[in-house]
C-alpha cells in the first residue's frame, strides 16, 4: 500500500513538472512573438510619422475618349519610397464625364503600371511614374526632397474641368488629396 502512494506522488510530481515546463515554454514563446509584433508596429508607426507628400501641379489634357492627368508630387517627409513599392501606392480619382444628355460622376481606383518612364504606353485607367527629379541619389527611388511626376490615363475622358478630386496614398497609408 505504501509503494502505490509513493508511485502516485512521483507520477503527479512528474506530470506537474512537465505541465509547468510546457506552460512556461508557451508563455515565453507568446511573449517573444508579442514583443516582435510590438517592435514591428513601432517601426511602421515611426515610418508613418516620417512620411509626408505634397501635391504640386495638376494638369489635364483630354482626348475624345480618354484624359491624361499630369501630376507632380513632392516627398516632404524623411521616408523614401522605393520603386518596388510604387505598385503598392494607390491613386483614387473622382471626376465628371458630361457627354450629351448623360451626366456621370466617376469614382475610381487607378492601379500602377510600370512602363519604365514611358507614359505613352499606358492603357486606360492606369498610372505610371514619368520621372523623378532630381534623382542623383538612389536613382529610381522617391527620396525626401525629390519630385515625382506621374501620368494618369482615365477612361472615359474628363469633360467637366471643375469639381474633380484626386487622392494619392503611399504604401504605409499616408495620403494627400486635392481638387483640380
Amino acid at each position: 500500500m505504501g509503494f502505490g502512494t509513493i508511485f502516485a506522488t512521483i507520477a503527479m510530481v512528474v506530470i506537474i513538472g512537465i505541465s509547468s515546463y510546457l506552460f512556461m515554454t508557451g508563455a515565453l514563446f507568446t511573449m517573444d512573438t508579442l514583443s516582435n509584433s510590438l517592435k514591428k508596429i513601432n517601426e511602421i508607426d515611426n515610418s508613418r510619422l516620417k512620411t509626408e507628400l505634397e501635391i504640386g501641379t495638376i494638369s489635364v489634357s483630354t482626348n475624345s475618349t480618354y484624359s491624361i492627368i499630369d501630376l507632380s508630387l513632392t516627398n516632404t517627409g524623411s521616408t523614401k519610397i522605393v520603386n518596388a513599392d510604387f505598385k503598392h501606392m494607390d491613386v483614387f480619382i473622382y471626376y465628371h464625364n458630361d457627354t450629351g444628355t448623360e451626366n456621370r460622376t466617376i469614382y475610381r481606383w487607378i492601379p500602377y503600371r510600370n512602363t519604365y518612364y514611358n507614359s505613352s504606353a499606358l492603357q486606360d485607367n492606369e498610372w505610371t511614374v514619368v520621372k523623378i527629379s532630381p534623382d542623383l541619389i538612389n536613382p529610381g527611388i522617391f527620396d525626401p526632397d525629390e519630385q515625382m511626376y506621374i501620368a494618369i490615363r482615365v477612361h472615359p475622358a474628363i469633360t467637366n474641368a471643375s469639381q474633380n478630386w484626386l487622392k494619392v496614398v503611399t504604401p504605409n497609408g499616408i495620403f494627400e488629396a486635392r481638387y483640380f
